[in-house]
């Protein structure tokens, strides 16, 4: 392998769920396009990391300064639904079952991974929690990480008189949301818990 195809496989296989196989395939196929191809290709990732940014209000990615969900008058702004990311949001999304709005926490409290809360958005939503808030749905995923942090929330959240509420999950423990199917978030929508 020459070092330029070695240097790409590196790179593609930093990506999240690719072995060095699958990093050999993609650089192989990149290697086989035109180049007007590659160059839109590399176009596009630069364009994306330059022109997105963290909506100032919910911290989701966004490319305007307030996203479309926070910006919306017919969103209904007493219900925060807390995510890990974006893609958990897009998730929820996707049921068209959540009015409300979102926040999104960057992560999960991990203390194994060196992620404590002050590296998660926390502050940012405590500070979002006026008295128009009533109701905060935690939506962390259903793992030891997601759990813990949806108890921190809890513990943080409760004494300012707001309700939290957990999912209800007819998903498995350890599961993302970003792979349910629409039905089965819409049910744990609509079935949530206070916790």
């Amino acid at each position: 392998m020459t070092p330029s195809l070695e240097r790409l496989v590196n790179q593609f296989s930093k990506l999240p769920g690719i072995g060095r196989k699958t990093a050999a395939r993609l650089a192989y196929h990149i290697l086989s396009k035109p180049e007007t191809e590659v160059k839109e290709f590399a176009d596009a990732l630069m364009y994306a990391k330059q022109s997105i940014k963290l909506c100032s209000v919910c911290c989701c990615l966004s490319e305007t300064e307030v996203c479309d969900v926070c910006g919306s008058e017919r969103r209904d702004g007493s219900v925060i639904c807390v995510v890990e990311d974006s893609r958990s949001m897009t998730a929820i999304e996707e049921t068209r079952e959540f009015n409300g709005v979102y926040h999104v926490l960057g992560g999960v409290i991990s203390p194994l991974d060196g992620i404590g809360p002050e590296q998660l958005k926390v502050r940012e939503l405590i500070k979002r929690l006026d008295g128009a808030v009533t109701e905060v749905i935690v939506a962390t995923n259903p793992s030891i990480e997601g759990e813990s942090t949806a108890m921190y929330l809890k513990k943080l959240i409760s004494p300012l008189g707001v309700k939290v509420t957990r999912l209800a999950y007819g998903l498995q423990v350890g599961a993302s949301l970003e792979y349910a199917d629409v039905s089965t978030l819409s049910k744990a929508i609509e079935r949530r818990t206070e916790i």
